[in-house]
């Protein structure tokens, strides 16, 4: 008989928000969407009860995506760097993976960029 592993996830899909994003000039000072896809996998084998402590709040990774995209930044890139980072920092987050889709990035295409992070045990 093999052993149950559990793996619990927290996720947040096609959240747009408007960002100062871009690289060349006619990108500087216009904002433009982008299509944020976040998954959070957590310490927590299951979720037993109702306990948000047990959990994270994604209400709080569509803010931490707001509040990237109010300051410039050049490159998706960076802004999934720095969005990863973020929920890295979370309590009971153990692994990231972070999508951006820019939808103005390439006419006729969606352009994007993916990460994965995951925390090394003891660290």
């Amino acid at each position: 008989m093999s052993e149950l592993v559990a793996v619990s996830r927290v996720f947040l899909r096609a959240l747009t928000v408007e960002a100062h994003i871009g690289y060349y000039a006619h990108e500087k000072g216009v904002k433009q969407p982008l299509v944020v896809e976040v998954e959070l996998t957590l310490d927590q084998a299951r979720f037993g009860d109702d306990d948000i402590r047990r959990t994270v709040d994604y209400t709080q990774v569509a803010r931490y995506a707001h509040t990237l995209a109010e300051s410039h930044v050049d490159l998706i890139e960076t802004f999934v760097e720095r969005l990863a980072d973020l929920c890295l920092a979370m309590t009971h987050v153990v692994a990231v993976r972070v999508r951006v889709e820019k939808p103005r990035a390439v006419p006729g295409a969606m352009a994007g960029v993916e990460v994965v992070r995951v925390r090394r045990a003891g660290g």
